[in-house]
């Protein structure tokens, strides 16, 4: 059964996923105002993401028996001093995801919660991912530097991204 200090860690992650959507918006909306339509949208894709796992978080407390409660959230900041600047925000916003969730798996590990401890390997699994694809984008900029036409194309790139939430996952 799962504890309330659990059932609390789990609930301030719910929320913090909601203040993620919330951050990337943010940044789709500084995006938007440099002209960069790819990543305006690779900022909102990032935003829905942020929302599904949110609700992951939700579906799985009500799952198990406990009270979703919604909080508000910090204002985002809205404007950055470059692209790459928005990138590496981004990249250091997930790597703070990551050690909230690692700290949920080690309550849920130490309270031998194993329900838990299997969602939450999910949300390891995709932390990889997201610190992986942010990295990877801030080096693919970082590359092009001031070379408009190479911005262009990564930009053009980035206007086809998609989010599908994955078939076992949808919810």
């Amino acid at each position: 059964m799962v504890s309330e200090k659990l059932f609390k860690k789990l609930n301030d992650q719910m929320n913090f996923e909601f203040e993620s959507a919330n951050i990337y918006l943010a940044m789709a909306a500084y995006s938007a105002s440099i002209d960069l339509d790819g990543f305006e949208n690779f900022f909102l894709v990032q935003a829905e993401e942020e929302r599904f796992h949110a609700m992951k978080f939700y579906n799985y407390i009500n799952e198990v028996d406990g009270r979703a409660t919604i909080s508000s959230y910090n204002e985002p900041e809205n404007q950055y001093e470059s692209l790459l600047s928005a990138l590496e925000k981004a990249l250091g916003h997930e790597q703070i995801v990551t050690k909230r969730i690692y700290d949920l798996m080690d309550l849920a590990q130490e309270e031998k919660e194993y329900a838990t401890i299997s969602m939450l390997q999910w949300f390891i699994d995709e932390q990889v991912e997201e610190e992986s694809m942010f990295k990877k984008l801030i080096q693919k900029v970082k590359m092009v530097g001031e070379n408009s036409n190479g911005l262009m194309q990564l930009d053009k790139e980035l206007a086809s991204r998609t989010f599908t939430p994955p078939a076992d996952d949808a919810e």
